[in-house]
């Protein structure tokens, strides 16, 4: 559906804006040999974030099949520029740009990430949240009672599930209780997990949670 290169990557980002184009290739034409897990590009983009308030360790891209690696894809869509959009079928979000573009970010999704679908807002952001597991998920697993809304939850940090950034959705004033949010598990990007709603790799929703605003429209197919 979308003409997609393999080697179209975050122009944009700060952590890039020193790398020329040509960096980020094989110096091969043979396109057997571009690996895109060992690509500078790519290595910048998932490197270690030692800056952060709880130091992020680099990602092994190898765990990560590269189509979900974040990058600028062609994106013809009728949601104005600046929507967000999760694609659940596929594992990916988009954030919607000018010119039939979008920032595409792969996903992992959990239960809770299949159950809900609509239009929605972004009503609140929070950089290394606590986490609060819902009652319904504290009757299922009871263990969890200690990190309860009643107990004040689970404090930030690198062992967080949410990770290390939360978008939180609401309609209206009421909370959805469905958030897009880190995750260290970068392995279950692409795939379905046990619990949960919309992960992504912690150094892409870092990246997300600076380019979205309190108020961004979101649509959930």
């Amino acid at each position: 559906m979308m003409n997609i290169s393999r080697r179209t990557f975050l122009a944009g980002s700060a952590s890039l804006s020193g790398l020329a184009v040509s960096g980020c290739v094989s110096s091969t034409s043979d396109p057997e040999f571009y690996i895109p897990s060992q690509d500078p590009a790519y290595l910048s983009m998932y490197g270690a974030m030692p800056e952060e308030r709880f130091p992020l360790p680099a990602i092994n891209l190898k765990n990560v099949p590269d189509q979900y690696y974040r990058q600028q894809v062609d994106y013809p869509t009728s949601e104005r520029v600046g929507t967000l959009v999760v694609d659940t079928s596929n594992y990916y979000l988009y954030l919607v740009q000018e010119n039939s573009k979008a920032m595409r970010y792969g996903v992992g999704l959990g239960r809770a990430g299949f159950e809900w679908s609509g239009r929605a807002r972004i009503a609140r952001k929070s950089a290394w949240p606590k986490w609060t597991p819902p009652d319904e998920m504290i009757e299922r697993e009871p263990e969890l009672e200690k990190w309860s809304w009643r107990n004040g939850g689970m404090p930030p940090g690198l062992e967080n599930p949410l990770g290390a950034r939360a978008l939180y959705i609401f309609q209206g004033n009421q909370d959805t209780l469905y958030r897009l949010h880190g995750t260290a598990e970068y392995w279950t990007i692409g795939s379905a997990v046990s619990s949960g709603c919309v992960r992504l790799m912690n150094q892409d929703i870092i990246d997300l949670h600076g380019r979205v605003p309190v108020g961004t429209p979101i649509v959930v197919l």
